[in-house]
């Protein structure tokens, strides 16, 4: 798992020489039900998709066809993920930002999502996202330290 909370996840293959199969199970091969699904498509060169966060939506991102990157920020940390096989899937909790860009000529994202479209769970500004995964992280209880073990 990355330092954001994301992570690449191998899907199912099942191989045929008529060509293959990747499928996905909601609360199987993904920690949620599988509530909505959507995908990008004939995204113009140079354009990014995202940048937004949700306050409780998590998605796994998969790179249907083509590939794209995936740069993501939790508010302290940031990386970057190349997608490009259809059965690798990115695993993006909530409170997670998230852009796309550097799509190739007829590239398809895939998303997954654990929730139906909410406006009211998106985060569409950068600054106020910041603000608010910090003050989530203040309100966490401390992680137990090595005294109060003993």
């Amino acid at each position: 798992m990355g330092k954001t909370g994301c992570r690449v996840i191998d899907l199912p293959r099942v191989a045929d020489p008529r060509g293959n199969l990747t499928f996905v199970e909601g609360d199987n091969h993904v920690p949620f039900d599988i509530a909505r699904v959507y995908y990008l498509y004939d995204v113009p060169g140079g354009t990014s998709r995202g940048g937004h966060a949700h306050r409780d939506l998590q998605a796994l991102i998969i790179a249907a066809s083509g590939s794209f990157d995936v740069s993501v920020d939790d508010g302290e940390h940031q990386e970057r993920f190349f997608l490009n096989r259809s059965y690798h899937g990115l695993l993006v909790p909530n409170m997670v930002w998230r852009e796309l860009d550097n799509f190739s000529s007829g590239g398809v994202c895939l998303v997954l999502a654990s929730a139906v479209y909410e406006e009211d769970d998106y985060i569409r500004d950068h600054a106020e996202f910041r603000e608010v995964a910090r003050a989530r992280r203040a309100a966490e209880p401390a992680p137990p330290s090595a005294a109060d073990a003993a």
